[in-house]
């Protein structure tokens, strides 16, 4: 289970991460198939219940947010005397859901970090995106052409800001835009026609 935005995409990635008591991170819990020929392994925070299963599974004793990009949240210790006999992903899932919040935060946070936009372009886009959306539900045609014109008018306007964007530190562009620098590099590239490869 991650948590992504539509703005910052795999750059910031979220997902509960697991501590165990002496503060280590637990490696993968394989579960085998049922053909025992087999198996996967798997990261999810609910597997770390700590059950005596053929290969016994760490027990968690904090949940946290993480995030692609490095960040993590407040350490939740883990009530397991509370739990009862409730499985994990159950007696769990409230703090999980705190950790969500916490990502929730965090992309809220870099979105504060970021290059502002003008505030009238900032109401004329959100504007056009309500516009559209009020277009779909009695043209649905109608809505695709004009989201079809807004990629056309990207491309468009994007090409020289992307190219000269090209002649700043990458860590820069990267920042204000509050991506990686692998996905600033593509998006550059994108705009800027060039293959990000070159």
């Amino acid at each position: 289970m991650t948590w992504t935005s539509e703005e910052y995409g795999r750059s910031h990635e979220g997902r509960v991460g697991v501590l165990l008591e002496d503060g280590t991170v637990p490696k993968p819990v394989c579960i085998d198939s049922n053909s025992g020929a087999s198996g996967w392994e798997v990261r999810h925070w609910s597997v770390y219940d700590g059950a005596a299963t053929y290969v016994p599974r760490p027990r968690a004793h904090v949940l946290h947010a993480e995030c692609s990009c490095g960040w993590t949240g407040t350490r939740h210790t883990v009530d397991w005397t509370a739990a009862a006999d409730l499985a994990f992903r159950e007696s769990g899932l409230a703090t999980a859901e705190q950790c969500e919040e916490d990502w929730d935060t965090h992309i809220t946070a870099v979105g504060n970090t970021t290059v502002p936009l003008p505030a009238e372009l900032e109401e004329l886009l959100q504007a056009v995106a309500a516009a559209i959306e009020h277009l779909g539900r009695d043209a649905p045609t109608a809505a695709l052409k004009a989201a079809r014109s807004l990629e056309l008018i990207a491309q468009r306007t994007a090409y020289w800001p992307a190219r000269d964007a090209r002649d700043h530190e990458l860590e820069n562009v990267a920042a204000a835009l509050g991506l990686n620098l692998d996905d600033t590099r593509g998006l550059l590239a994108r705009y800027g026609r060039w293959s990000p490869y070159g």
